[in-house]
C-alpha cells in the first residue's frame, strides 16, 4: 500500500469518531441552551389564606398568561414570618410575605439589609374591610379592656403583628405586658378552642377563620387590629436585592400576573367562581363562605399591587415606640416599586 493510500484509509477510520464527537457537541449545545431558556421558578412563601392569594394565585381561568413562559411558580407554605426570614435568609425562598413587625426584624436582627418589598398584599381595616378581632367568650365578666388585668391572652406570637396591635390599645388603658397580664401562644386554627376550653380570656382572630361556627355564635368582640392602629399593612411580598436584579424580568412577568388575579378576585362579576375556587381550596362548604369571601368581610388589598408605604411608616414607628425595635427605620429604602409599577404599564 502507497503512502497516500494508507493516509487516505487511516482519515476513513478517524470518521465515526470525528462524527460522533461533532454530533455529541451539537447536542451538549442544544441542552445548554435549552436550560438556559428554561424559566426560573419562583418560590413564594404564604402563612394564610384568603390573607394571602398566593396558593390560589392563579387559579382564576386565564389570569396566568406569564406562567410557564417567563417563570414557574412555587408556593410554599410557612407557619409564621419568622421562619420565612430564615428560609429568604438561606435561600430557600424567593419571596416571603411580612409585614411591620417582620420586616424590621429581618432588617435589623438578621441584619438583611438587602429586603425591598415588591407587592402590596393584606391591609387590615382599610376602609369597611376586614380587621383582626380580639374577643373573649360571649358569657365572659370582661366588658372593657380594663377588665383584661390579670388576665391570659392568647397570641400568635410576641412581637407579631397581631400582637403589637394588642398592646397598643391595652398599653392605651394602662395595662403593660407581665405586670398586669401574662400571654401564651395560640395559632388561629386552635385559639377558639383554646378561649372555650379557658385556657385563654382574650384571643385575636381573623378571616378564615372569625367566620366559623364555633367563634361565631360563642364569642363577643372587644376591639380590632384597627381600633388600635386605624389600620395596617399587614402583609407585602419581599425579595432580596440581588435577586431581584438577577431575575427581574421573571419578577415583573409574575407580578402582572398577580394584578390581574387581584383584579378578577375583587370584581363582583367573578365572586361566584372566587368563592368556588377558595372553597375547594380550604375544604370549606360554599355556604359558609360566599357571605364574606372577597367582599367587605374580608381582608382588603390594593388592586394594582401598590403598598401604602406611608400606612407602613405608621405601623413600623408604633412597633418602635412600644420597644420592640431600637432604631428608627425609613421603610422607603427598603422598597422597590418599580416592578409593579412596570407590571401595572403593561397591563394598561
Amino acid at each position: 500500500m502507497t503512502k497516500l493510500g494508507a493516509k487516505m484509509r487511516e482519515v476513513q477510520m478517524r470518521m465515526p469518531s470525528l462524527v460522533l464527537f461533532l454530533a455529541l457537541a451539537a447536542l451538549f449545545a442544544q441542552s445548554s441552551d435549552a436550560r438556559a431558556a428554561e424559566p426560573p421558578t419562583i418560590r413564594a412563601a404564604w402563612i394564610i389564606t384568603p390573607a394571602s392569594l398566593i396558593p390560589i394565585l392563579e387559579a382564576p381561568p386565564g389570569v396566568a398568561h406569564q406562567e410557564g413562559k417567563s417563570y414557574h411558580f412555587d408556593p410554599i407554605h410557612f407557619a409564621n414570618s419568622a421562619a420565612q426570614i430564615s428560609a429568604l435568609a438561606s435561600g430557600d425562598i424567593d419571596i416571603a410575605t411580612l409585614n411591620f413587625t417582620s420586616i424590621p426584624s429581618a432588617v435589623l436582627n438578621a441584619k438583611m439589609t438587602d429586603v425591598r418589598i415588591i407587592l402590596d398584599e393584606t391591609q387590615d381595616g382599610i376602609d369597611d374591610h376586614e380587621s383582626i378581632k380580639y374577643a373573649v367568650l360571649k358569657n365572659s365578666s370582661i366588658h372593657k379592656i380594663e377588665d383584661l388585668k390579670g388576665k391570659v391572652i392568647a397570641t400568635i406570637g410576641i412581637g407579631t403583628a397581631t400582637d403589637i396591635a394588642m398592646r397598643a390599645i391595652l398599653v392605651k388603658h394602662g395595662l403593660e405586658y407581665q405586670r398586669d397580664y401574662s400571654e401564651i401562644e395560640a395559632h388561629p386554627p386552635v385559639a377558639t378552642d383554646m378561649l372555650l376550653q379557658h385556657k385563654a380570656d382574650l384571643i385575636s382572630q381573623a378571616v378564615p377563620f372569625d367566620q366559623l361556627p364555633n367563634f361565631v355564635d360563642n364569642t363577643r368582640i372587644m376591639f380590632t387590629m384597627k381600633d388600635a392602629m386605624g389600620g395596617a399593612e399587614l402583609s407585602v411580598w419581599v425579595a432580596r436585592k440581588d435577586y431581584i436584579a438577577k431575575h427581574r424580568a421573571a419578577l415583573v412577568a409574575l407580578l402582572e400576573d398577580a394584578v390581574r388575579a387581584y383584579h378578577w378576585y375583587a370584581d363582583p362579576a367573578n365572586h361566584t367562581a372566587a368563592v368556588a375556587i377558595l372553597s375547594k381550596f380550604l375544604k370549606q362548604p360554599v355556604e359558609r363562605i360566599t357571605g364574606w369571601a372577597f367582599t367587605e368581610k374580608d381582608f382588603s388589598r390594593n388592586v394594582d399591587g401598590i403598598p401604602n408605604m406611608a400606612l407602613m411608616q405608621r405601623n413600623v414607628d408604633l412597633v418602635r415606640k412600644l420597644g420592640f425595635i431600637k432604631s428608627h427605620i425609613d421603610m422607603a429604602k427598603y422598597a422597590d416599586l418599580s416592578l409593579v409599577k412596570e407590571a401595572d404599564r403593561h397591563l394598561k
